[in-house]
């Protein structure tokens, strides 16, 4: 077999489900048989033509699968295991990465006359679906596989896992940048896979009053089992005078914001407390403006922390434990389950939010 189906972007609006040929594997690559990958909201921009790639990539970031074969030069893994890569898989041996920032690792650009600065290259350790073919598809081939494949522990199905490569590694780095402390207060703002995985991930945290922020009662439910001790559908109330009453006037001591809007931006800054972080993990598709009363013209010793989600084995390693380990069950965000084949019926339900969906399994 030569070829297999593969999910590509056509133009602003249109995705289709192509024959493509199966990729050929270099010496620091691996070839994964994709047995579930999901659709994110960021895969929902590039379908809408809001983040670009280039017509005829394979789309998706998030792979669950097997090992199908190995390149000549990567060691510690064996054919037919079982295994996930991050969505963001940088190479570990660039400038940025050893600087702290892998998720900035445009190194492999380089030859290509892409990246100038030394590797250092904004989004571009997302590669699958972004710069090289994604995950929607039969097989995918992962880049630099000895520093981005982690072993699925035994026990763990597919879905337990299928939030690891992204949605909660994104989730729980929002929580991470918030600088939670044991007995804080934190606002999450939009409840959706990723606002819900920063939820369970402020509790894990140490976070004692967490305030979820949405206009769905069904996903402000779900928050409640993330960890959520308090819930407003900004649908009902005024979010930002019900915060500052909660808190005495005070404020938050921390702000997620999960969406990537004006809105939730704007209301995330306006109850957080002078000296507290701003957590953004919003993808934005419009400049932003910051109102001068909220930041304190500049004076409050605000800080806004933004994230791509971290990637590399290790990082998976430490997710899948948090899993395996019953701290956290993420497997409830799967409300629907689709076939390959069906991809393009379940991007209509996904983009246009029917049904209560949060995630959607899909399987080749």
């Amino acid at each position: 077999m030569t070829m297999m189906k593969a999910t590509v972007f056509v133009a602003p609006g249109r995705i289709e489900l192509v024959d493509k040929p199966i990729p050929e594997v270099g010496p620091n690559d691996a070839l994964i048989r994709i047995t579930t990958t999901t659709i994110c909201g960021t895969d929902v921009h590039i379908l809408k033509g809001e983040y670009p790639v280039v017509p005829g990539l394979t789309i998706g970031h998030e792979p669950v699968g097997v090992i199908e074969k190995l390149g000549s030069a990567v060691q510690g893994y064996v054919e037919g295991q079982r295994v996930i890569a991050g969505a963001i898989c940088p190479s570990f041996t660039s400038y940025a990465s050893q600087d702290g920032a892998p998720s900035q690792d445009g190194s492999y650009l380089i030859p290509s006359g892409q990246c100038g600065h030394h590797g250092y290259k904004a989004t571009a350790g997302w590669r699958f679906g972004n710069l090289i073919d994604g995950t929607q598809a039969e097989y995918v081939l992962v880049p630099d596989a000895q520093a981005n494949l982690a072993p699925i522990p035994d026990g763990l199905t597919d879905e337990q896992v299928l939030m690891c490569p992204d949605i909660m590694s994104t989730g729980f780095k929002g929580a991470e940048n918030a600088n939670i402390k044991l007995g804080d207060t934190v606002a999450v703002f939009a409840q959706g896979p990723i606002g819900l995985c920063a939820t369970a991930g402020a509790r894990l945290l140490g976070a004692t009053t967490i305030i979820a922020v949405d206009g769905n009662d069904h996903r402000l439910g779900i928050s409640k089992v993330m960890g959520a001790d308090v819930t407003l559908n900004f649908r009902n109330c005024d979010v930002v005078g019900e915060i500052m009453d909660l808190t005495g006037g005070r404020g938050v001591d921390s702000a997620i914001e999960a969406l990537g809007t004006q809105g939730t931006f704007e209301s995330a800054l306006r109850v957080l407390k002078p000296g507290g972080t701003l957590s953004s993990l919003g993808v934005y598709s419009t400049d932003l403006k910051i109102p001068l009363s909220a930041f304190a013209a500049g004076l409050g010793d605000h800080r806004i922390n933004t994230a791509l989600c971290p990637g590399g084995k290790e990082r998976m390693r430490r997710l899948m434990n948090v899993v395996a380990s019953n701290r956290v069950d993420l497997g409830v965000l799967v409300t629907h389950r689709y076939k390959l084949d069906d991809i393009v019926a379940a991007y209509e339900l996904f983009a246009n939010q029917r049904d209560g969906v949060l995630k959607v399994a899909i399987a080749p």
